[in-house]
């Protein structure tokens, strides 16, 4: 019986030895750039991490990351000059666009399509609400003042449950933990929670689950109960009221499927532009969404590229405001 069970705990831990040698070898693990909050209090990436990130249990999609000077994954330096025409993308993990090559991002592809008359400056971050973008700009008020167009993805369903930004320092010390910093030395592990087997672990660590129940873009309308309207209105309201909001030169992307009609009627009530993408992904023929993930797949982000563009062209809004 000694022996039985000495052989098995060898013979287990050389299974997971080569288990976790096949996971490095074929990189099935995701890299995370690890985060942390400014002097400001905003929450962003330690600068100058480059990696790769994996999504889907086969290497589905692999990509690679640059987090530039700024804190964010970038193929640019953030440098916004008086005499250029720069544009600020500002949102979450859409944004933040980690299931794209970051030489071929939303913000190059708008690039391409202006003939590189402008620059665009991607502020992406995996959890940013609008609450965390507002406090962005507040912030970085000197350096958003050179940038002459902003837009701000708004996700309606998920951005407006907070009206004043607090910086989360709790996810930030529990991603710095010896728990995670374990999972991220030891691939497998990182492969597990990827996939979902050490979920359990993780529940009765955390004591919740890290899981993203969001769909794809299936329906054409959603329904939230009147009550929650109400409180994302006076979020937004509140946010604004704190915050500031440059109506010359802002402008809110959003999918009018996905947000209510008492939002976006006060918007048109005062002046907030908005600009609606859903007409353009209703239309396409070809999934916009990744096959296994709810984020935009290369023709999702090239469409949104394309919305923002061809806005770009024909609303000179500075000129209006001046």
């Amino acid at each position: 019986m000694k022996k039985f069970l000495i052989k098995t705990a060898l013979y287990t831990v050389l299974i997971l030895i080569a288990l976790e040698l096949l996971v490095r070898a074929l990189h099935l693990y995701t890299e995370d750039p690890p985060r942390f909050i400014d002097k400001y209090g905003v929450e962003k990436r330690v600068p100058d991490h480059n990696g790769y990130a994996v999504t889907g249990n086969r290497n589905q999609n692999f990509s690679e990351f640059n987090i530039n000077d700024f804190g964010f994954n970038s193929s640019r330096e953030f440098n916004p000059t008086k005499e250029k025409f720069e544009i600020a993308l500002i949102g979450d993990s859409f944004i933040e666009g980690f299931h794209q090559d970051y030489y071929n991002s939303t913000g190059k592809k708008i690039e391409n399509a202006l003939v590189d008359t402008v620059e665009v400056y991607e502020y992406g971050y995996a959890g940013y609400d609008l609450a965390n973008q507002m406090h962005l700009i507040h912030a970085y008020q000197d350096h958003f003042e050179l940038i002459d167009e902003i837009i701000i993805y708004l996700n309606y369903e998920s951005d407006l449950n907070r009206g004043v930004y607090e910086p989360n320092k709790q996810r930030i010390a529990m991603l710095r933990s010896t728990v995670f910093k374990i999972r991220d030395n030891i691939k497998l592990l990182a492969y597990g929670s990827k996939i979902g087997i050490v979920d359990p672990i993780k529940n009765l660590i955390t004591g919740k689950a890290f899981q993203d129940t969001e769909q794809g873009y299936e329906t054409n309308k959603i329904e939230i109960p009147e009550r929650k309207e109400e409180e994302y209105l006076e979020n937004f309201k509140s946010l604004i009221s704190l915050y500031g909001f440059d109506k010359c030169k802002t402008t809110i992307l959003l999918d009018s499927r996905k947000t209510s009609e008492s939002f976006l009627e006060y918007c048109d009530g005062n002046n907030i532009k908005y600009l609606d993408f859903a007409p353009t992904f209703e239309s396409s023929k070809k999934p916009v969404t990744l096959i296994y993930d709810h984020h935009w797949n290369n023709h999702g982000r090239e469409l949104i590229a394309t919305v923002i563009s061809d806005y770009m062209k024909s609303h000179k809004v500075s000129q209006d405001c001046q």
